[in-house]
């Protein structure tokens, strides 16, 4: 993988990720499609995730757990607004429970976009994590999203060389 960038920006109160890949962007959207191949890099090394329903269509709604070394569980829920395969993907992103409901004492749900693009030989894809406020941004990025997200991306390689 080619990391380019990840920016910060508190005016948009968004969070950007921009990485390359050596494949097709069909080959690079089974990453979020396959619940399997999601697990393997949705979440940085150490905290593997693993999505208990992974309901890919809209309206569809994802819950998933990421598992620390120590067996602590962090869970999480995705609420997809739109999906255009293979290039677009929309979805609010939240802290839940393990039944996938919102977890109120954590950071407000934000909104993600995904974009898969050919590039010359490579596909970018692009995150844009949308905070909702200002305090939720700074929340998120205290808790290491930035270095969660650019270690959980540094993961999709391995995947792709399977192939």
């Amino acid at each position: 993988m080619t990391f380019i960038e990840s920016t910060r920006d508190d005016e948009t109160l968004t969070l950007t990720f921009v990485t390359e890949f050596p494949a097709t962007t069909e080959r690079v959207w089974q990453l979020w499609e396959d619940p399997r191949q999601l697990e393997r890099w949705w979440g940085p090394p150490g905290y593997p995730a693993t999505f208990v329903r992974h309901d890919f269509e809209v309206p569809g709604k994802s819950v998933y757990f990421m598992e620390g070394p120590e067996g602590d569980r962090h869970y999480g829920w995705w609420a997809f607004e739109s999906i255009a395969a293979p290039s677009a993907l929309g979805f609010v992103d939240g802290f839940g429970d393990a039944d996938g409901e919102n977890d109120p004492n954590m950071p407000a749900p934000g909104r993600n976009t995904v974009s898969i693009e050919s590039a010359g030989d490579v596909t970018r894809m692009t995150i844009v994590a949308h905070s909702p406020s200002l305090e939720s941004l700074e929340a998120v990025v205290a808790m290491g999203m930035i270095e969660g997200m650019t270690l959980g991306l540094g993961q999709i390689d391995a995947i792709l060389a399977e192939d």
